[in-house]
């Protein structure tokens, strides 16, 4: 293990060299103009995976954006790691927010990043992040210890829901059978707490709309005479939650998992720190579900939340008008034994119910996915907290994360195997948002915990 570190230690500056390279290309898979550069992205990971000694790489087609695919076999009696990561990435928008272009890779110290970060769209989520796990390979293969066989699968599809992926993994079952998942596409609680991911919420997303007049209407001439579309939604959405910080649809909660007192006690462990979470948002306080702490919040309680909402005038100056429609996306974390679909219907009667007789309402579904959890006695979850706590010198805790990754549960439907969330980021990197960066502490901090990973789960 120690000449594998040492290759690493001495390829650093190289290794941040090439992913500023993958970093360059705008590979957003949500706008169709940037469709050449996701392309691009694919063979250029294709390459690096090469490169790294992978064999058998391919480009494969979906109906999509394309999977990169690679494998080392080395012996069929030794256990199979299938690791997954995407090479898409959000929109950089709003662009005026950015110190600096989103696409033009540059490392600056923080206060949370003394060493310094790699400042770029796609940085920490997720190409910084799957490039650890290229990079970790081929300092297993140039160093000839490479302890099990290892099969990679890169998407382009992440950031869009994953449109294609589901088909091609069933397609090709047999190529990718393997013993584990591993993705890196989550964080740590802190540098000074590291933590493996035990738990992610999964998601039913919807969009809304509320109609009122067959046209916008001058406000002069019939306000407070007809309903307007802006108010009747904005009611609506308030309704969804109540004051206790409880989601009001009916049914809800009915299949929510109840973790247990000793549960939530280890996960207490992780130090929430009220103060420095609202500072760090620049909030004076917090809101939330009652009985429950900002960390159980968000990780193990079920949420609801209006990403966005419009409707009539909103260009430059003023125009006078009642509008016709108004609209809203909301989306709904939930916790194991709820499902995007049972989720997605409770939420449509909802809507429905509680819409006034004077407007009509139609609820569009989105994208969903379900929830997972690794329980903490499994050997793969193990074989992660003791690779991380070697390269980390500090205890490693489980922790449930409040995002969502929903191919891992078709991972574990389709496959029949456990994923390993084994991520490196921070919650203050700013993904999804200007200014995104990842710490140069936790690119190297992955790289070197990743072979650690193979030894300790092929020992198993």
């Amino acid at each position: 293990m120690q000449e594998t570190l040492n290759y690493i230690n001495e390829n650093k500056q190289r290794f941040v060299d090439e992913l500023f390279e993958l970093l360059r290309i705008p590979s957003i898979s949500a706008d169709p103009a940037y469709s050449n550069d996701v392309w691009k992205c694919a063979e250029v990971c294709a390459e690096y995976l090469k490169n790294a000694g992978a064999d058998n790489v391919e480009i494969c087609q979906t109906k999509g954006y394309p999977i990169v695919y690679g494998e080392k076999l080395i012996d069929a009696n030794l256990p199979t790691v299938l690791v997954y990561g995407h090479y898409d990435v959000q929109p950089a928008d709003p662009l005026e927010l950015w110190k600096k272009p989103p696409f033009e890779p540059y490392i600056e110290k923080t206060e949370l990043h003394p060493d310094g970060a790699i400042f770029a769209r796609g940085s920490a989520d997720d190409k910084g992040q799957f490039f650890m796990q290229v990079k970790a390979f081929e300092a297993m293969m140039e160093t000839n210890s490479l302890p099990c066989n290892v099969k990679f699968i890169l998407e382009g599809e992440e950031e869009v829901g994953s449109v294609s992926l589901g088909d091609w993994v069933n397609e090709n079952k047999e190529k990718l059978e393997c013993d584990c998942i591993l993705i890196s596409d989550t964080h740590i609680y802190s540098n000074e707490q590291p933590t493996v991911t035990t738990g992610l919420r999964g998601l039913s997303y919807v969009e809304v709309e509320v109609e009122g007049p067959n046209r916008d209407l001058h406000s002069g001439l019939y306000g407070g005479a007809v309903p307007n579309p802006i108010h009747v939604l904005s009611r609506m959405i308030a309704k969804l939650i109540d004051d206790e910080g409880q989601i009001t649809i009916d049914g809800f909660y009915d299949n929510v998992e109840t973790v247990s007192d000793d549960e939530r006690a280890e996960m207490n462990k992780l130090k929430d720190n009220p103060a420095e979470f609202k500072k760090s948002i620049g909030l004076n306080d917090v809101e939330g579900e009652k009985g429950y702490t900002t960390l159980e919040r968000t990780s193990i309680r079920p949420t609801l939340d209006c990403n966005g909402i419009w409707g009539g005038y909103t260009g430059e100056g003023a125009k006078t008008v009642i509008p016709s429609k108004a609209s809203a996306k909301i989306s709904m974390r939930l916790v194991p034994y709820q499902t995007p679909e049972e989720i997605t219907e409770k939420f449509t009667k909802y809507f429905e119910k509680i819409a006034p007789a004077n407007v009509r309402v139609k609820v569009t579904p989105h994208h969903g996915g379900m929830p997972y959890v690794l329980p903490t006695d499994t050997k793969e979850y193990l074989a992660a907290k003791n690779a991380m706590q070697s390269a980390f010198g500090k205890e490693v805790l489980p922790y449930r994360g409040g995002g969502s990754i929903p191919i891992t549960s078709m991972f574990e439907q389709v496959l029949g195997a456990k994923s390993v969330l084994m991520g490196f980021g921070l919650d203050s990197d700013a993904i999804h948002s200007p200014n995104e960066h990842y710490g140069l502490f936790n690119f190297y901090k992955g790289i070197e915990s990743i072979p650690m990973f193979f030894e300790n789960y092929s020992k198993s």
